[in-house]
């Protein structure tokens, strides 16, 4: 749905086709590299924070409620896991996660990692050392939104 309206939105005459960017965190972090990986002809920058990478390593009691069990369904999970496209990457991306993540764990931040980096693909990546999912707290979330706006701006 957002990349349908993404093209949309590019039939505008004042929009710049080569500036469009995403963002998200936790599930729309997760919606931000499926949308660079699916859609790498329409985002030229996404920033993911605290993303599910790998829907075999989420949280089971929310996973399993919506998919049923992996046994049952594996192609659904692996399907809907932003690391099984990681090889489609073209744009800039900057992926963000806490180190003490206690919902999306700090394991899908080296799974994704690793599939961009088997895939020759170039990224940046940062990580808050003992933040958890939020990546939360005074200093801690000024450090965080001026590093996004920074890589919009010298990447946009």
């Amino acid at each position: 749905d957002q990349a349908m309206a993404a093209k949309e939105i590019l039939k505008w005459d004042f929009v710049d086709p080569e500036r469009i960017a995403v963002w998200g965190h936790s599930g729309g972090g997760s919606a931000t590299l499926n949308l660079m990986f699916q859609y790498p002809e329409i985002y030229k920058t996404g920033i993911s924070l605290a993303a599910i990478a790998n829907q075999l390593t989420y949280d089971n009691i929310y996973q399993e409620r919506y998919m049923g069990l992996p046994q049952e369904n594996l192609e659904d999970f692996v399907n809907g896991s932003p690391m099984t496209y990681a090889k489609n990457l073209e744009g800039n991306l900057l992926y963000i996660h806490g180190t003490g993540d206690d919902n999306v764990h700090f394991q899908n931040a080296v799974e994704m990692e690793d599939a961009l980096i088997k895939s020759n693909k170039q990224f940046r990546s940062f990580y808050y050392p003992n933040k958890n999912h939020s990546i939360y707290g005074g200093v801690t979330r000024l450090h965080l939104y001026n590093m996004m706006s920074e890589y919009i701006l010298n990447n946009l």
